[in-house]
């Protein structure tokens, strides 16, 4: 396996440390003396230079020009805006709410002709109808005490999953057998929920594969993760949302849901075992 997306990371964050260090150094200034020039703390040249602070966009400009590097200014903007995006926490994506983020990503939804989904703890959010969604959403801001948005937060969920039945996109979703028998919600919105896959399953541009509980592993149960074409994979953790753009690390995804999908179980076998959980319903 590749390094983590974690460690992509922060050696994107460590490379822009090291390219700002460099101006610093082509400059022939000190820390001390850059911070003067910036007007910063003495202390603060070094934080950055160090990969110990993020770089503000401010603090970048004031860098480069004070180093004569004005020229670099928009491409250092760029990359360091890449990295901060690659591991965003939750709390801080949610903090304002969890409506904002479903409708920002939205055109990501729009433009992605394939979906490839793996979910070992949930059901994919494009695929979850509005009371699962609620329950879901509402036990997430209890715990991360982030603003509470949900029925807002929903309807934009639902919005953004309309790519499931308008427009140009395929959808291939594994499921682990397990996620079928979560309880996020109560045992109605349960029903309805896994109802709705029985449903979902018949359209087309729809591919959706269970993992059995008694599947032999080729690869082991992962966190849950999205992948956008070929060009971006969205990991999520407890904590966090990790965004994986390095094609090295896409690839690696890629493969994982290949033979994640070799031992997923297909069709009439895999409505079966979505019955079998609606049955287990009280």
């Amino acid at each position: 396996m590749s390094s983590s997306p974690l460690s992509s990371a922060q050696a994107a964050r460590a490379a822009l440390a090291a390219r700002l260090q460099g101006i610093m150094k082509d400059a022939g200034l000190t820390g001390h003396e850059l911070a003067a020039r910036c007007g910063w703390h003495k202390s603060k040249s070094s934080r950055i230079a160090r990969g110990k602070t993020p770089p503000s966009d401010a603090d970048i400009r004031a860098w480069c020009t004070a180093c004569g590097a004005a020229d670099q200014i928009a491409d250092l903007i760029a990359a360091s805006r890449n990295a901060e995006s690659m591991y965003v926490e939750w709390r801080q994506i949610h903090r304002d709410g969890m409506r904002r983020v479903h409708e920002q990503t939205v055109p990501l939804y729009q433009r992605t002709r394939h979906f490839r989904v793996y979910a070992s703890n949930l059901v994919p959010g494009m695929l979850q109808t509005a009371e699962y969604a609620t329950g879901l959403l509402r036990s997430i801001t209890e715990f991360q005490g982030t603003p509470d948005d949900v029925s807002d937060a929903v309807r934009a969920r639902l919005d953004r999953s309309r790519v499931v039945r308008e427009g140009d996109h395929r959808f291939a979703l594994l499921l682990e057998e397990t996620v079928l028998y979560y309880r996020v919600s109560d045992d109605e919105a349960m029903a309805g929920q896994l109802g709705y896959l029985l449903s979902v399953m018949a359209q087309p541009n729809v591919s959706l594969g269970v993992i059995p509980f008694e599947a032999r592993r080729t690869v082991w149960p992962l966190e849950a993760f999205y992948a956008f074409d070929d060009a971006q994979v969205a990991v999520e953790t407890l904590t966090a949302e990790i965004n994986v753009t390095a094609p090295g690390e896409i690839r690696t995804y890629l493969k994982a849901f290949g033979e994640l999908s070799r031992i997923a179980v297909h069709g009439s076998e895999a409505r079966a075992r979505i019955t079998r959980a609606i049955d287990s319903l009280g």
